[in-house]
């Protein structure tokens, strides 16, 4: 019988709490996410071609979604401040779908994971991507915003079970 989970930012009292984590030992830890952006076929071909009015939409979304890996601690309460050794992100465009696939891998060697810093990166990555290109479409959706795998730490590896399904883990 699997362990049951316990919710380590709240104390026994129930008060929330930052996670001690000094103790815990250093080990290299990885974190992939994803998210789609769904848009017409306008804004998708402008951004397919570079011609989007605002400048280069998926170079200026690689950047923030960098940079607010780098902040999640500043945005989300009781993450803590990390330096990350690393974070990419890449782009997948499905002209069939008119969509833009976002993928975030980041990395770290320390005491805690960086699942929060590669979600984080790919929703700021969309929503980048949706500020730049709003004045051609508002109804872009933003969805599918998951933790494809994690690895790394105490719990080890992690693959979100549809990316098992589908028979990868990447």
């Amino acid at each position: 019988m699997a362990e049951e989970a316990s919710f380590t930012h709240f104390t026994q009292n129930g008060k929330a709490h930052m996670v001690a984590v000094g103790e815990k030992p250093e080990s290299k830890r990885e974190a992939v996410a994803e998210a789609t952006i769904t848009m017409s076929s306008h804004a998708f071909s402008l951004v397919q071609a570079g011609g989007m009015g605002k400048g280069d939409v998926l170079g200026v979304a690689r950047i923030a979604g960098i940079m607010a890996a780098k902040r999640v601690d500043q945005l989300i309460p009781l993450c803590h401040p990390l330096a990350i050794t690393s974070a990419e992100i890449d782009f997948t465009l499905h002209e069939a779908e008119l969509c833009i696939a976002i993928r975030a891998v980041v990395g770290i060697t320390g005491r805690t994971g960086v699942e929060m810093e590669a979600l984080t990166a790919v929703a700021v990555t969309a929503l980048t991507i949706y500020d730049m290109c709003k004045a051609v479409d508002k109804a872009m959706t933003i969805s599918d915003i998951r933790l494809v795998r994690k690895s790394g730490g105490k719990s080890g590896l992690f693959v979100h079970p549809a990316i098992q399904e589908e028979g990868h883990d990447q």
